[in-house]
């Protein structure tokens, strides 16, 4: 049955998330149990396109993410694809209506690592951050307003500077790998081999304006959705902190983490404002 299949499906999404983000996965699960499914299609269908452009070395890269967008739209055309995380992903898409440009500015900014390396403006810098990660937030935002236009537009901004935060804590997070492994350098003016205080104090502020712009955002969501994006939040924001104490040589030669036991305090703690209703 194709309902069994479609199950099936969403619980390959959820897989996908739990084995490739422990911390994500978490917060997803804050969410409202009516949403969950869907940001996991979500989360599983960005997971694999970023997959093929930053870990299939050896593989004819190109192709690959060509056959994954071509296979999604024949999924949404024909409502069903044997890649079960395009299956749950384009089921998603129709029922929360996700509009085609922004799956197409993820895809294009996926395709963008596999020609460029360096991005010298800051035009190029928030072009990338915006097809890579705002859209992400918009897409997670229509299935939280679930259909609401009025919000969606109203919450639009902030899930966007949400996105960027997240992303921008990311490349600053992931500089060893960016760097020594893919060859690749986000932040324009900056230069990751002599990587000092400045340039990470720079980043540091432009994040922190980011947070504190889509914090307002947050307050505003739908209850099914405002723990489990403050969870997310949350765990960012301690991550950030954590970059801010690490001395900036460290930082270009190993990955900052936030220890297991450092999550469970935080989204115990997120629980414990959000029950208060301090939030």
């Amino acid at each position: 049955m194709k309902k069994i299949f479609d199950e099936v499906s969403f619980k390959c999404s959820v897989l996908v998330t739990k084995s490739y983000s422990t911390s994500f996965s978490m917060a997803v699960y804050m969410l409202a149990p009516s949403i969950r499914g869907a940001i996991y299609s979500i989360y599983g269908f960005v997971r694999f396109a970023d997959e093929i452009v930053d870990s299939f070395h050896g593989f004819d890269k190109e192709s690959l993410i060509n056959d994954f967008e071509n296979e999604y739209y024949k999924a949404q055309k024909f409502g069903i694809s044997l890649n079960p995380i395009l299956n749950s992903f384009q089921q998603t898409v129709k029922k929360y209506n996700i509009e085609d440009d922004l799956i197409q500015s993820f895809l294009k900014s996926m395709k963008m690592d596999l020609i460029k390396s360096d991005y010298h403006s800051k035009l190029e810098y928030n072009d990338y951050i915006y097809g890579s990660a705002d859209v992400v937030g918009l897409m997670c935002l229509k299935v939280f307003v679930n259909g609401n236009d009025q919000k969606y537009n109203e919450l639009k901004f902030e899930a966007m500077r949400l996105g960027s935060a997240f992303q921008k804590v990311n490349f600053l997070r992931d500089l060893k790998d960016d760097n020594l492994v893919l060859n690749r350098n986000y932040f324009p003016g900056v230069n990751l081999n002599s990587f000092d205080e400045n340039a990470k104090t720079r980043i540091i502020k432009e994040i922190e304006e980011d947070f504190k712009i889509a914090f307002q955002g947050i307050k505003k969501l739908p209850l099914e959705a405002k723990f489990g994006v403050y969870t997310a939040y949350v765990y960012y924001k301690k991550l950030l902190n954590k970059l801010e104490k690490t001395p900036s040589h460290k930082i270009g030669t190993e990955r900052i983490r936030v220890s297991n036991y450092g999550k469970a305090r935080l989204f115990a703690n997120s629980f414990v404002t959000y029950k208060l209703n301090l939030l």
